[in-house]
């Protein structure tokens, strides 16, 4: 082949690259300028320090705003991700650190049950087992559904960066005398905590955005609540509710809590990003100073 033909070869399959790329992107990019048109108008004061009250508020044409569903999203987050976070972290040690434990198989094809289910069937089975045995919806009920989607995400994510830690960590660890789980949570887990970081974010992400489950457990509530044990809004259920409703504000406040719920999710990944390069540059940095270290002593 001659070099001319090569470059024409890599040229080809740069604009096939390019073109791909436009095929995912610009899609993308007009869904969120669609949203913003929409929804621009609707951010005022009022969007952020009122509350959506009665339908009567809409049709006498009074102030309203989805205060009470920016604070109930995080709050039913927070929560959710408090009861994934060891569940999670755990079963992905179980499934790279102790694959000849007779749970580990058990663990993975639960693990992929869940990241296969449909979250809707996840909000199901929040329903049977916390809704059904409190008599009532609840935020708690909704942590628990969004928990259900966050668990398999961190284990599968966990288990990866686990997996692709240098088992020479393992085995200097282990050659001190150290026992097995020490060494998973004081050298392996340490070492993985960029990946395993990024995979929490990544699902938290993912349940921030999900909608069914919650309005089969938390339901909504209109007006401001932080009682867990008491219906709380969301902003993924209450935008489903504008939608469907038949007033024009609800409508445009409804667009307008999709760029918030659009913000809050690229936010989430912009904080991860960010903590995770200052955890590598930490990590490179320790690295440095020991290496600089071994050559002073070696030089003395």
């Amino acid at each position: 082949m001659t070099l001319r033909a090569r470059y024409a070869r890599d040229a080809a399959v740069q604009v096939v690259i390019v073109l791909m790329t436009l095929i995912v992107v610009v899609p993308l990019f007009i869904i969120i300028a669609y949203v913003v048109v929409n929804g621009f108008t609707a951010l005022n004061l009022d969007f952020f320090t009122q509350e959506l009250g009665s339908p009567a508020r809409a049709m006498q044409g009074r102030p309203a705003g989805l205060r009470h569903s920016i604070i109930g999203t995080i709050v039913i987050d927070l929560v959710a991700l408090g009861m994934a976070l060891p569940f999670g972290i755990a079963t992905g040690i179980m499934m790279s650190e102790y694959p000849e434990h007779p749970f580990a198989p058990v663990s993975r094809l639960m693990v992929s049950t869940l990241n296969g289910m449909p979250a809707v069937l996840m909000g199901l089975l929040a329903y049977a087992l916390v809704v059904k045995n409190t008599g009532g919806f609840s935020a708690i009920a909704g942590s628990v559904a969004l928990a259900f989607v966050m668990i398999p995400i961190i284990s599968r994510t966990t288990e990866s960066v686990l997996r692709v830690t240098p088992w020479s960590l393992r085995e200097a660890g282990l050659s001190l005398g150290l026992p097995r789980w020490r060494v998973t949570v004081s050298l392996v887990l340490p070492a993985a905590r960029a990946g395993v970081v990024t995979g929490v974010l990544i699902a938290f992400a993912r349940a921030a955005g999900e909608a069914a489950p919650l309005l089969l457990t938390s339901f909504g509530n209109n007006y401001f609540s932080m009682d867990l044990t008491q219906p709380m809004d969301s902003l993924p259920q209450r935008l489903y509710s504008l939608a469907i409703s038949p007033y024009r504000q609800w409508h445009t406040m409804g667009w307008g809590g999709a760029i918030i719920l659009l913000l809050f999710v690229m936010f989430t990944f912009y904080a991860g990003r960010v903590a995770v390069k200052k955890m590598e540059d930490r990590a490179l940095g320790v690295h440095e100073m020991r290496r600089v270290a071994r050559g002073k002593s070696k030089g003395e």
